[in-house]
């Protein structure tokens, strides 16, 4: 089965909408104004399922989808947001904490419904909505047994909005669990965008792979234990990118490739993990308190490790030529790092994946998340080219 890459971005769009009209739903209700900060979506296996939620205590509301879309949604708090909103709705209605309850309850019908709205719109049909019930779970729980069913046997599309109070600690995420074979149906399109689904569970594949080349060159470089670990891949709108970075100032390269597929690559660390890291690679006593010109060649050399060790996995597996440009040093807020790469790219571009990422040097941690910005029609030729997952 194939999908067309942009009608994923499209689903991906209204995802996105859904949200929104969601966050204004809560607003409403508790008076407390939200943001949608990200929607992204990812193919994701039994066991990213299990490291996104694994350790957490949730509070959510799950509803059925029937119709048009089918699968299940999932309205997600950790247990601290949860208690946080029930406050909230006693607060703004005067009710019982039973009450309280029942209005999270309703509160998810009310949200998730504006979310779908969007969806039932593009596709011309009606979505029916089960009863909304309430939940409580540690971990991968909280998700649908489908879900986690479907995840164990070919995987199952993960949609995740994350929204985010403007003036109190309360954020939480939406998930979207669609059925998978429908909702694979419901992607096919464009011949010419179109990607063999299972592709790109072998991107994801990749990734991992390339993570493991630039860990032992790293190991070879500087003689130390080295990991690089790659929990997750994701996909969201390329415009969205600066805004999901945001004003946090960050530490990174960027890279133009050349070849097949051709586009940009961004590696990016949070201050912090940039000096650990960066010190880790430095023999004797030279870390330093601020990012300097020790730090800036460290992460130069590092990030120019792990884009090598990516492309050259990929290039191995297609058959091509991928070639990049000397390491470009950046130190600024993450969208004035991520603007003028998206801008470069300007309309021939509707998505880009971000690969969630964690390096350990030496017994010393650091995240950092690389920034895929592939030529869309060269990455359709490039992925279909794969091998599929056994």
């Amino acid at each position: 089965m194939k999908v067309d890459i942009r009608e994923l971005g499209q689903f991906n769009h209204l995802a996105s909408q859904g949200a929104e009209r969601a966050a204004r739903s809560l607003s409403q209700l508790t008076g407390v104004a939200m943001d949608v900060e990200v929607t992204d979506v990812s193919l994701v296996t039994e066991n990213v399922l299990a490291e996104t939620f694994t350790g957490k205590s949730f509070v959510g509301v799950e509803l059925g989808l029937e119709g048009g879309l089918e699968g299940e949604t999932v309205l997600a708090f950790e247990r601290e947001r949860a208690l946080m909103l029930q406050d909230l709705l006693l607060k703004a209605t005067g009710s019982s904490d039973e009450l309280a309850q029942s209005s999270v309850t309703e509160l998810g019908n009310i949200m998730i419904g504006g979310f779908i709205d969007g969806w039932a719109n593009h596709l011309g049909e009606a979505i029916n909505m089960t009863p909304p019930k309430y939940t409580e779970a540690v971990g991968p729980r909280i998700l649908p047994d489908q879900a986690i069913e479907a995840a164990k046997n070919h995987g199952v599309f993960l949609f995740e909005s994350k929204l985010k109070a403007m003036d109190v600690d309360l954020d939480f995420s939406i998930y979207m669990l669609p059925e998978y074979r429908q909702f694979v149906e419901l992607l096919s399109g464009n011949e010419g965008n179109q990607i063999p689904v299972n592709r790109l569970s072998a991107f994801e594949d990749l990734a991992k792979e390339g993570a493991g080349n630039a860990a032992g060159q790293i190991g070879m470089m500087t003689g130390l234990d080295t990991d690089v670990d790659v929990s997750r891949l994701r996909f969201v709108p390329l415009k969205g990118v600066p805004r999901q970075v945001g004003d946090d100032r960050y530490v990174g390269v960027v890279f133009e490739l050349k070849g097949l597929p051709s586009g940009y690559l961004v590696v990016l660390f949070d201050e912090e993990s940039a000096k650990t890291v960066a010190s880790s690679m430095m023999p004797g006593d030279t870390s330093e308190e601020e990012i300097g010109t020790m730090t800036e060649g460290a992460i130069k050399e590092l990030g120019n490790i792990m884009t090598s060790g990516f492309i050259d996995g990929w290039a191995n597996v297609l058959g091509t030529s991928i070639e990049h440009t000397p390491p470009n040093f950046v130190h600024d807020m993450g969208s004035a790092i991520m603007s003028p790469v998206v801008g470069k790219l300007g309309t021939q571009q509707e998505y880009a994946f971000v690969i969630d990422s964690t390096i350990e040097i030496d017994g010393r941690q650091g995240r950092c998340d690389i920034y895929a910005l592939p030529n869309e029609r060269e990455l359709a030729r490039a992925l279909s080219a794969l091998p599929a997952r056994g």
